[in-house]
């Protein structure tokens, strides 16, 4: 189960066994999307899949997860996504209100994403081989001219930004799987990131990097664009925004906010001229009302990530091994 939590399990698993099978110079990229041209046209590709468990949890359900994923990918390129293709696998004996549920769920967030499911594939499994249902869905979108957008730009100098407040989707995941209460619901925050990202566009396209911090949570997604830049990033850790409710759930169930999922947050690593500007235009969107500058970029410890905390002293945030709360996207 942990090579599949977004740490460094995942890892090992992509660069040992899939990237030296595979090959090509697109996907040694390892971005959240692939950045490609065809026909003149610079496109981003994506795919991903969905096995979360319970379906349907505070907040939205795989459906939601299925678009809103495939989309903040494509978004993480600085592409708006056009189209989805979407594959089905069901588990024999699913009850068929179910999958319509699922359905229905799934075309409506393709709607307020502004995107299209134009392909789609089903299969069936035996009854105890799949869980109910799982979802897979791939996009494709186009990257405006200017923009360039990957792990590897992350410089010195660059203020790291994230969207919003974080670790609401695994924590409501978590809580409706395990029958959990908290005093108060805590509902994902998944959400298609598209026009957020178009909106940091118009303030510059000189973004350098963008990621949704899904499995491993911002802690991981730091990491990697870390270590693939070669910087170092430093964080304030009282800068990073995490909900009381969240703080606290995390407390009773020993987690660290920093390593739980999201599935409607991005976070950027913008040069420090503009990143006023970049704060200030995701502020003014509904999805980056309580953005924040959470750190910068140094040239300091190459490839790692601390954080300044609260009582003036330093801690490593490392690439967790694998996931602390499995089948959540």
């Amino acid at each position: 189960m942990g090579h599949g939590g977004g740490g460094t399990l995942s890892s090992e698993l992509v660069r040992h066994v899939f990237a030296p099978a595979f090959g090509g110079e697109v996907l040694a990229g390892l971005a959240d999307s692939a950045a490609v041209t065809l026909g003149g046209a610079r496109l981003a590709f994506s795919t991903d899949s969905y096995v979360v468990r319970p379906l349907f949890f505070p907040g939205g359900s795989i459906g939601d997860l299925a678009v809103n994923g495939t989309v903040n990918d494509l978004a993480m390129s600085g592409a708006r996504a056009a189209y989805l293709s979407c594959g089905f696998i069901l588990e024999e004996g699913v009850e068929m209100p179910l999958v319509a549920r699922v359905a229905e769920a799934l075309g409506a967030a393709a709607r307020t994403a502004a995107v299209e499911v134009v392909t789609g594939d089903t299969k069936v499994v035996e009854a105890g081989h799949g869980d109910g249902l799982y979802v897979n869905t791939a996009g494709i979108g186009l990257i405006p001219d200017g923009v360039d957008i990957r792990p590897q730009r992350a410089a010195p100098g660059d203020v790291v930004i994230v969207s919003g407040e974080i670790g609401a989707h695994g924590v409501a995941v978590m809580s409706v799987r395990e029958g959990l209460e908290f005093g108060v619901e805590i509902e994902s925050d998944t959400a298609a990131l598209g026009g957020l990202v178009e909106a940091v566009l118009r303030v510059t396209t000189d973004v350098h990097v963008l990621r949704d911090p899904t499995r491993g949570g911002l802690a991981a997604a730091l990491n990697e664009i870390a270590a693939a830049s070669g910087v170092g990033v430093v964080l304030q850790e009282r800068a990073v925004p995490v909900p009381p409710a969240v703080a606290n759930a995390c407390a009773v169930l020993g987690l660290d906010p920093m390593y739980v999922a999201n599935e409607g947050r991005l976070v950027a690593f913008v040069p420090r001229a503009v990143a006023e500007e970049v704060l200030a235009a995701m502020r003014a969107h509904p999805l980056g009302a309580s953005a924040a500058v959470i750190g910068e970029c140094v040239q300091d410890h190459a490839g790692m990530v601390v954080a300044r905390t609260g009582l003036g002293g330093t801690r490593v945030v490392d690439l967790p091994l694998g996931e602390q709360l499995p089948r959540i996207c």
